[in-house]
């Protein structure tokens, strides 16, 4: 498979399919007490979670040529709930002449993200180290998810029950599954499957830092590939930080860079 426009706007599609199959979870309980919207702006969604600080779910994607009009717009929306305004822009469906339109808005690259794909995962084996167990979450385990899921992101305490109560009601949904990862019975990492339209993402995954380099990722990415193969999906995708070690991870994993998203702030 070469990445074409076609196939990085199918790639980008099922990100932004993740992203609002969670937030749109999260928005319907009682009240709505994290603060989610999701609003549409030409070809780009806009995410928002007031009560959930960081870039995650406050994000704006799917820009492409031909949205310049919105962009004012997007920076109003943003700026009236005192969030800061992130765009991520993916190579192919944006010009030159829209990136310096973003610049005179007072907007510029900050970073890069790669988002990487496997059309024909592996189905070898997922043991990958005889210590290591992965096996799906169970209901009642939501609280040790979330204990795992701040610790491994280094994120603070007081998040943990959010953590777990906006993860926990994704449980019944037929397109996500959670996995924990024990050693010897201590558990020690997570992961998370995504799969809709015959396409699978590997979602949040972390490893508690005491316990990393153990081949706990890696046993987690081959875990949830062989889910997807199981439920008939042609092709993985995922995101990380470019060139961090949850890249290199599912590259050995037998995954590959499909396109780096250029990730624009305000000034």
């Amino acid at each position: 498979m070469v990445v074409t426009k076609q196939f990085a706007q199918t790639i980008e599609t099922a990100e932004i399919e993740v992203l609002h199959s969670r937030l749109t979870a999260i928005q319907v309980i009682e009240g709505n007490p994290m603060g989610v919207e999701v609003k549409h702006f030409g070809s780009a969604k806009a995410f928002s979670v007031k009560n959930i600080p960081g870039p995650s779910f406050n994000t704006v994607k799917g820009l492409s040529d031909g949205d310049e009009k919105y962009v004012d717009e997007i920076i109003h929306f943003y700026n009236q709930k005192n969030i800061p305004v992130r765009l991520e822009l993916t190579p192919g469906h944006v010009s030159s002449d829209f990136l310096m339109f973003l610049s005179n808005k007072g907007l510029y690259q900050y970073d890069f993200h790669a988002t990487l794909y496997s059309e024909h995962p592996s189905h070898e084996d997922t043991d990958t180290h005889s210590k290591i167990n992965v096996r799906e979450l169970e209901h009642h385990e939501f609280d040790l998810f979330a204990e795992i899921y701040t610790k491994g992101f280094g994120m603070p305490a007081f998040l943990k029950d959010g953590v777990a109560q906006n993860n926990k009601i994704l449980y019944d949904n037929e397109n996500w599954t959670f996995y924990l990862a024990n050693i010897e019975d201590e558990p020690v990492g997570i992961g998370v499957l995504y799969t809709h339209n015959s396409i699978g993402t590997l979602a949040a995954a972390t490893t508690l830092p005491e316990f990393r380099n153990h081949g706990i990722q890696t046993a987690l990415i081959k875990k949830r590939m062989q889910k997807a193969l199981e439920k008939g999906c042609r092709l993985i995708v995922s995101q990380a930080k470019f060139g961090s070690v949850s890249q290199n991870n599912m590259e050995r994993a037998g995954m590959h860079i499909g396109y780096t998203k250029a990730i624009w702030i305000m000034k």
